[in-house]
């Protein structure tokens, strides 16, 4: 891979972690490390194009029919397809049929696109990742495999210490705070080629003082109330958070960061 390289425009197809839940704005949108990519990419390229097709919620199946022949169309330098980790999270996963969807999904974009980028999913230190690791670690098997195959890059967030500190996850425990996407995207610089900004992006995180008894019970209720009870609920009558949602950034147009 050549160093520095002058891309001139980035698609990402995936879902809530690439639509950049929970780095939210002041107007109430979310950035996320796609965004944060997106615009150390156009200072260096003007004219720069970008596209975000992500929704959250989105199962791997759904990003196969909704997201990835429009990106592919799209013709851009750099596609980022981050998905099947909603998949492998739901009681029932069937990895084989997921295997055949993200092979289906990297055949059609890898051709169309100068440089695809897959990545190993970050994964929070607690009992859900020890519960779900085994669907987890099969998943990224099957993400190297493809990579492999189709000279893709793949960028290793699973085995990142600093992304798997609870601090760097937001208080639904689902998706990564601003600092964590910060890191995200410096990864994804760093693996397309480019000079590291943050050297030590995956460097655990210094340690402070923990949370007493007290207080992380309070969290723990607030957690189950605003966001496991919602979630179960959503998985229990067929529906999603992402349902009636367009895509973040359907049209792949000229990139400006909407924070300045």
């Amino acid at each position: 891979m050549q160093t520095n390289p002058a891309y001139t425009s980035l698609v990402a197809v995936g879902d809530s972690f690439t639509e950049g839940m929970s780095d939210l704005l002041p107007d109430g949108s979310y950035r996320g490390w796609a965004d944060l990519l997106a615009t150390r990419m156009a200072a260096r390229s003007p004219g720069f194009r970008y596209a975000n097709l992500a929704v959250r919620g989105k199962l791997i199946g759904q990003i196969v029919d909704e997201q990835v022949d429009v990106a592919a169309a799209m013709g851009a330098d750099v596609i980022t397809l981050v998905g099947g980790l909603n998949d492998t999270l739901r009681p029932k996963c069937d990895m084989a049929r997921v295997r055949d969807l993200l092979t289906q999904a990297v055949e059609r974009l890898a051709p169309h696109c100068e440089q695809l980028v897959l990545m190993r999913s970050p994964g929070r230190q607690g009992p859900v990742l020890e519960r779900f690791r085994p669907r987890m670690e099969a998943l990224f098997a099957v993400i190297d495999d493809l990579a492999k195959q189709h000279g893709a890059v793949v960028v290793d967030l699973y085995s990142a210490r600093s992304l798997a500190d609870p601090r760097m996850w937001d208080v639904d425990r689902l998706h990564l705070t601003a600092e964590g996407h910060r890191r995200v995207a410096e990864a994804v610089w760093q693996s397309l080629g480019h000079e590291a900004e943050d050297p030590e992006w995956d460097a655990p995180i210094p340690a402070t003082t923990p949370p007493g008894w007290t207080a992380r019970r309070t969290a723990d209720v607030r957690f189950a109330r605003q966001h496991l009870l919602p979630w179960i609920g959503r998985r229990l009558t067929g529906r999603s958070s992402g349902d009636g949602l367009p895509p973040k950034r359907p049209d792949l147009l000229p990139y400006e960061d909407p924070a300045r």
